[in-house]
């Protein structure tokens, strides 16, 4: 479906036009959207005139600007050539990309983490694309923005993929429990009756990518283990995709101890806003502490994800961006 892009004809000496010749009417049809809405938005995004006559798409504007949305084009185009389906979220993320020279659209909304059930987990950002790429190539890698940033998701789909892959054994995936005034080992009911409340995301995103009945039987093997941190002390953990979450909420204390546990043959992911730091009041958190430990090592990535970054509601971007400006100006 590769689109055809006519040599700039100067207009001008400060303006440009652009053609693209777009394959087919069934293409053109997914590319501007049902009542033209993804037509208007790029519209809207860029200070250029879009003319759609037949198969051709004609950009009338400022040089640098009317290239940019021919790239643009040929990148939506690659999208659908992928099999990936337009919608005005997808589209907002392109883009974004391509205003800020945030990665190539094709490469970063192509890649798979994992698939299941032909439905595919993939990063939506070039932020997320690093973070997913960092925890590919390094053995240990932290993660670290706002809510919403997919970092724990994608952190389990690629734990996921590593043991579906026989690359590692076992996923263990743990949190700090802090609790309102009550020790955990006070709470009523059976260990995974007192830790459910506070693995539930992690149990969530994990029925997400297999079936439940799946996950049940490796939960029960012990194949995927779920445990508060309090319980990884004295371990030494063996060809295991290891995922510490929450981790804003540890000690420096808690979070050397958990590093110490990684064996050979393992992969950890560290998770963690530290903007949300639950621990009393001048507890110094170990997220923070290993910031400004661990940068230096080699084989320790670390990955911040942004507002830009935020996969739910589009509100939620301006939600955690107005918190960063409040927390900035205090």
């Amino acid at each position: 479906m590769s689109a055809r892009r006519y040599e700039p004809t100067p207009v001008t000496s400060d303006t440009t036009e652009v053609k693209i010749l777009v394959p087919g009417h069934h293409e053109m049809v997914s590319l501007l959207g049902q009542r033209d809405e993804l037509l208007k938005l790029i519209e809207s995004s860029f200070s250029t005139a879009i003319l759609v006559r037949g198969n051709e798409i004609r950009i009338h504007g400022e040089s640098a600007e009317a290239d940019k949305v021919a790239y643009l084009f040929e990148e939506l185009l690659g999208l659908l050539d992928a099999e990936q389906t337009l919608t005005l979220d997808s589209l907002e993320r392109t883009i974004d990309m391509v205003k800020t020279d945030g990665g190539k659209p094709t490469e970063v909304l192509t890649q798979a983490a994992l698939v299941h059930r032909g439905k595919a987990v993939r990063p939506k950002t070039a932020g997320q694309k690093r973070y997913v790429d960092a925890i590919h190539s390094k053995t240990i890698t932290f993660g670290i923005g706002p809510a919403g940033t997919g970092k724990t998701y994608l952190a389990v789909a690629m734990a996921v993929r590593s043991l579906l892959g026989k690359e590692v054994s076992r996923i263990i995936l743990t949190r700090p429990a802090v609790e309102a005034g009550e020790r955990l080992g006070y709470l009523p009911g059976t260990l995974y009756e007192k830790i459910d409340p506070y693995m539930r995301p992690l149990y969530d995103a994990l029925m997400d990518m297999m079936d439940a009945e799946k996950m049940a039987q490796l939960i029960q093997r012990g194949t995927i283990e779920l445990s508060p941190l309090a319980y990884m002390r004295g371990r030494t953990l063996n060809n295991a995709f290891i995922i510490l979450d929450e981790a804003q909420n540890t000690t420096p204390e808690q979070m050397k101890m958990f590093l110490t546990r990684l064996g050979f043959g393992s992969k950890v992911v560290v998770t963690g806003d530290v903007t949300q730091i639950d621990l009393p009041s001048g507890q110094f958190s170990g997220l923070n502490a290993a910031r400004e430990i661990l940068t230096e090592i080699d084989g320790v990535g670390f990955e911040f994800l942004s507002a830009k970054d935020v996969v739910r509601h589009k509100i939620v971007q301006e939600i955690v961006e107005a918190y960063r400006r409040f927390d900035e100006s205090r």
